[in-house]
């Protein structure tokens, strides 16, 4: 192997040395990087941009429940008592045009009203309306901001997916937790800064998840998210195989590490830099995960409190309590995508089955991390890509119904990391099929996440093709009502 190294570095001229001396400053780090990887446990975090942040943030971390499918707004949030009086009356026209219904419905005869099967109260301190469906998250609303008023542009799960993680219907684009790990960097070197999980729904199988979804797009690829699989080895080839032990394991990636840094001399690549920079990472979270991923210490109030499944991989709970640990150990942007809220036909069936999945494991996590005081500075949010219809899609009967994708209006909400406790935000019509007011589009979310993390959403940017993009691009505002 050492031969190896002398033969390549003869061939490696003096005169294409000084060629390439503009990459100078970034060999010197990677040769940093190099001499000190007999003690790469110890290795230093990537810091971010150095203007980062813009201010004090009010969170230091994030945990992002997306809902895949588009769970409804009228059963979860979104209490419309009125529409009661209206069951298997036509919705009016003129309150829910044909032109923004989707080809899945549109050709239906009628569109009757269907009003949510199950019934709401006000919980907490703050009387937040929620539904019978959400028992254990009725006991944390008033740690809750409920946006009602979320509206967004897409009507189809792909692009509507992709608008909420990237800024964008078109794929391409950096997603949200690639912006933040590019801006702020990271904290720890043992784990990724940029965690993704997925869980299936107990209702149906759900929509396609793409690896785009917690991508880097234009940036460079160290900045995407590290998948956790829901089987097998979390993160693939994290164990040696047999026969190969640790200090076996240093010395190649040293050597490994060394020929990839006289490639870089040669062509200047940088995402030879990321290769180097994500084996180092791999290296370390040889020994992280494994211990990340042991809930032995866990102590068994806390596993119960999550539910039966909690130690099951790849569940909703199981992924809580991950992302739980990951927050403690300050891994900073933590997503969880659960499938199967796309619920065109019996409705009332599938969406008790979703919540039963979710309920208990949201509310656990939110109690988690309060108890451990770590509430204040996570920012949690959940919700998914759109809402769904007030008609029925299909057969309306007074125990069955289905409702298409609605873009116009939905709920989300959050809680922690310096936003409005206890709070409601925005109104919908009679119908919730338009927003009434304190409308939030999917860019003035993404405005508000990244100002409550200390960025101004119009100067995190990044020049690609001779544009300065933005996960915002052109668009979003800070909404100030949401923030404590």
């Amino acid at each position: 192997m050492m031969k190896l190294l002398a033969d390549y570095q003869a061939i490696a001229s003096r005169r294409h040395f000084f060629s390439r001396a503009g990459t100078g400053i970034a060999s010197l780090a990677l040769g940093t990087l190099l001499n000190s990887s007999a003690g790469a446990t110890g290795s230093t975090p990537s810091r971010g941009l150095p203007s980062l942040p813009h201010y004090a943030p009010k969170a230091q971390r994030i945990i992002y429940l997306f809902q895949s499918g588009g769970p409804s707004q009228l059963d979860l949030w979104d209490y419309k008592p009125q529409l009661k009086d209206k069951f298997g009356q036509e919705v009016p026209r003129s309150v829910y045009p044909d032109d923004r219904k989707t080809t899945m419905s549109s050709a239906q005869a009628s569109f009757p009203t269907a009003p949510s099967l199950f019934e709401f109260s006000q919980a907490g301190e703050s009387g937040t309306w929620i539904s019978q469906l959400q028992p254990h998250l009725a006991n944390h609303v008033d740690d809750l901001c409920v946006i009602k008023s979320m509206h967004t542009d897409a009507i189809n799960h792909d692009p509507a997916m992709t608008l909420f993680q990237t800024g964008s219907q078109i794929p391409g684009r950096p997603s949200i937790g690639a912006w933040l790990n590019y801006g702020l960097g990271s904290d720890r070197s043992e784990l990724p800064a940029f965690v993704a999980m997925s869980s299936k729904g107990s209702a149906k199988e759900g929509q396609p998840l793409y690896d785009r979804l917690w991508g880097s797009g234009f940036l460079p690829s160290r900045f995407q998210g590290v998948k956790f699989r829901n089987q097998g080895p979390p993160v693939l080839d994290i164990y040696d195989p047999d026969g190969v032990d640790r200090p076996l394991r240093r010395v190649m990636l040293d050597h490994l590490a060394a020929l990839n840094e006289l490639k870089y001399q040669e062509i200047g690549d940088p995402e030879i830099q990321t290769r180097i920079t994500q084996y180092e990472l791999a290296y370390r979270m040889q020994v992280s995960v494994p211990q990340l991923l042991d809930f032995s210490q866990e102590p068994r109030h806390v596993l119960d409190r999550y539910g039966a499944d909690v130690l099951q991989q790849g569940t909703y709970a199981y992924n809580c309590l991950v992302a739980r640990r990951l927050a403690e150990r300050g891994v900073r942007f933590i997503q969880l995508f659960h499938q199967g809220w796309d619920q065109h036909g019996n409705l009332p069936d599938q969406i008790r089955k979703q919540c039963n999945d979710t309920d208990r494991a949201t509310a656990a996590l939110l109690a988690d991390l309060k108890q451990r005081g770590l509430l204040d500075d996570t920012l949690v949010v959940w919700g998914g890509e759109f809402g769904r219809t007030a008609y029925s899609q299909g057969e309306l009967t007074a125990t069955k119904y289905g409702r298409d994708h609605h873009p116009s209006c939905f709920s989300l909400w959050m809680a922690g990391g310096g936003v409005r406790a206890g709070a409601t935000y925005g109104e919908t019509d009679d119908y919730s099929v338009n927003v009434a007011s304190h409308g939030v589009h999917v860019h003035d979310l993404h405005a508000t996440i990244l100002h409550l993390m200390g960025i101004d959403h119009e100067q995190l940017t990044y020049r690609f093709q001779g544009r300065d993009y933005r996960l915002t691009d052109v668009h979003g505002k800070l909404v100030t009502g949401l923030l404590a």
